[in-house]
Parts: C-alpha cells; sequence; structure tokens
C-alpha cells in the first residue's frame, strides 16, 4: 500500500493547478470561528498581507473535557465562505465525522484536515473514508496525538483507498507526560520516518500547537523549514488575547506576515554544486561505518559477559552497575557536546541490545 501511495501522490504545489503556489505553502487563520465579524476581519488582514495561500478556521472543536468551547457549528461555514469570496483565498477545515465532510462538502470548503484526536482512531478516520469516496478534494491528515507511526500512515491509506490522490501530512507534535518547553513535542524523527517511507507525500508544520505558545512559533517554523517541509499551518486572530480557544498561540495576521518574511527557505540542492558537501557526507559514512563496527564488537563483548553469568549464576539486569554507566556517559557526552537526552536514548538502545545478546546466550 505505501509503495501505492508513493507512486499516486500528488505534490501540494499541484493540488490547485493554475494558483501557482510556492514553498511554503502558507494556511492560517483563527483556531475558532466565532463569529462573522471576527472571520471577516482575520481573514482580510491574512489576505492583504500577501504571504497566505490558504484560509483555516476551526468549526466543530474536539475538546478534552467537556464544558469548554467546542465550536460555533455550521453556521461558521457560512463565515468562510463569505471570506473566500472576499479574499480569493481557498479555504480549509477539520472534519471529525460524516456529518462534518458533508456539511464542509454542501459549504464549497476547498481542503479537509482530519485532526490529531480523530487519526488516533482508525473507525472514524474509516468513516471519514467512506464519505469520500468519489469526491475529488484535497485532504490532510495530521499526526495522531501519540506517537505511533503506524497509526499516522493507516490514516493515510484509509483515505488514499477511497480514491483520494491529493493528500498531505500534517505534523503538528506529540502528547509528552512532563513536557515543558511544548505543548506537544514535535518529536521530529516521526514525521521523518513518515517522508523516508512516503517520499512524496507534502509535508505541513503546524507549529501552533506545537508551541501552545507565541513565543517559539517562529524557531519551529524556521526548523520544518530546514527539514524541507512543504508549508506551515499557523493560528492568527483579530485579537489574539481574547480569543476563544488557544489564545496563547494565536497571533495577528501582521505577526504571520513578519515570521514568513523572516523565514530563510532552504532548498534541496545548493546552486554551486555539492562537492563540499558530499565531502562532509562521505565523512559521515565512513563514521557510520565504524560506529557500527565498534556496535558489533561491543556486542561480542556482551555475549561473553553474558557466558560468565550463565555459568556462574549472575542476573542479566545489574541495576546500580547499569546507573553508573549511564550517569558517567551523560556526564562525559555533555563535556563534549552532545544533549544528556540523546546520550540517554542512544545508551538505553544498546543496553537494550546487549540484554537482549546476554539472554540469547543465557537461554541457549
Amino acid at each position: 500500500m505505501v509503495e501505492q501511495l508513493t507512486e499516486k501522490m500528488v505534490a501540494v504545489q499541484e493540488w490547485f493547478p493554475g494558483m501557482g503556489l510556492e514553498r511554503p505553502i502558507i494556511i492560517s487563520g483563527p483556531c475558532s470561528a466565532e463569529s462573522e465579524e471576527q472571520m471577516m476581519e482575520t481573514c482580510t488582514q491574512l489576505a492583504a498581507t500577501g504571504k497566505v495561500d490558504v484560509l483555516r478556521a476551526g468549526i466543530w472543536k474536539p475538546r478534552t473535557r467537556p464544558g469548554s468551547f467546542e465550536g460555533i457549528g455550521s453556521e461558521g461555514l457560512q463565515w468562510l465562505t463569505k471570506a473566500k469570496e472576499a479574499t480569493g483565498l481557498k479555504t480549509a477545515v477539520e472534519v471529525a465525522n460524516v456529518k462534518h465532510v458533508y456539511e464542509a462538502l454542501k459549504n464549497g470548503v476547498d481542503i479537509l484536515w482530519i485532526g490529531a484526536r480523530t487519526t488516533v482512531n482508525p473507525f472514524s478516520v474509516q468513516e471519514i473514508a467512506d464519505a469520500l469516496k468519489g469526491v475529488d478534494i484535497p485532504v490532510m491528515i495530521k499526526n495522531p496525538i501519540n506517537a505511533d507511526i503506524e497509526l499516522w500512515i493507516g490514516a493515510i491509506e484509509r483515505i488514499h483507498g477511497a480514491g483520494i490522490n491529493r493528500i498531505g501530512a500534517i505534523h503538528r507534535g506529540f502528547a509528552k507526560h512532563g513536557e515543558k518547553k511544548f505543548r506537544n513535542a514535535p518529536q521530529w524523527q516521526i514525521p521523518i520516518e513518515l517522508k523516508r517511507r512516503i517520499p512524496d507525500i507534502p509535508l505541513i508544520c503546524d507549529p501552533s500547537h506545537i508551541c501552545g505558545n507565541r513565543e517559539n512559533l517562529f524557531s519551529i517554523s524556521q526548523e520544518a523549514m530546514d527539514l524541507n517541509y512543504d508549508g506551515l499551518m499557523i493560528e492568527s486572530h483579530r485579537d489574539p488575547n481574547n480569543a476563544w480557544s488557544d489564545a496563547k498561540q494565536q497571533v495577528v495576521p501582521e505577526r504571520v506576515a513578519e515570521m514568513i518574511e523572516n523565514l530563510e527557505v532552504r532548498t534541496e540542492k545548493a546552486e554551486n554544486g555539492e562537492s563540499l558537501l558530499e565531502g562532509y557526507r562521505g565523512q559521515i559514512d565512513q563514521y557510520d561505518d565504524e560506529i557500527l563496527a565498534l556496535f558489533a564488537q561491543r556486542m561480542k563483548v556482551a555475549d561473553n559477559i553474558g557466558l560468565y553469568k550463565k555459568e556462574h549464576g549472575v542476573t542479566i539486569l545489574q541495576g546500580k552497575r547499569w546507573d553508573e554507566i549511564l550517569n558517567h556517559a551523560i556526564d562525559k557526552g555533555e563535556k563534549a557536546g552532545l544533549s544528556a537526552e540523546f546520550v540517554e536514548r542512544y545508551l538505553k538502545a544498546v543496553h537494550q541490545e546487549s540484554i537482549n545478546h546476554q539472554n540469547e546466550v543465557m537461554n541457549s
């Protein structure tokens, strides 16, 4: 199925022939539609910047707990339609069930997206896919709340199975217990892996939901550009501090334009050739080969340790020894310019592989 996706995926710049879209594609608008006046004022200000390609608005808002504002409902689609007519820009809304799909299509919405809370449920995604059979419309799929790439790919496959070829992925970060810096941890390695497995899928970053605040919006947007994302979805409001939902992460239209103006948009290849870059890549390849060879040697030592423990009735896991190794490596790694998070992640993977080797020896 993934191979078929790669063969039929349509680049986001080609979703609307003749529009002249360029990277990055900018999707912006309020987290929630609140009133016709708020929608028109925000959207016309965004259009006036000349930096926005698609208007977005939350019509139905899945909230974690009842009692919060859950969206204005279908009435808001009429305001979005008026904003579309006034600005000439395309529109996008989130859909979470079959009714939402029908209402959005009836009101001429140009792009649909499936939210993180819906992507996590294959039954809901399949119902949306069934409702879209025979419809030719772009659909973007946000990553699930939890860091599960298979769920994300599964949702993409279900929508593709309905005959939709204009499919995009939205990276909005992942819920992580204890996370303080971000509302949703970026965990860039997951969207990077998605692009490795589906190379041609358009990838949009949603820095608003990753950050949960205005302060880090630009730095996350720039990182997305550095990683060759196709575009950004940024929440904007005429009066962010008084927004009915997610006030802390929304910015005024002028700020959206300022961020886009200051973005450094990278390209995959340098204009003057890549001889120097290829040289650096050659060095990386050499180091990777050496690291893998060292890993293999390390695991041979782990096999010998496993044999010793088996012969002397010693347990595989030595908690005190593991703590000593971890603390020493983190301290040494930080002095060498490596983050504690990286060293811990690396050592845990190596430690688990070592345990697997010793376990195999123990039980052979």
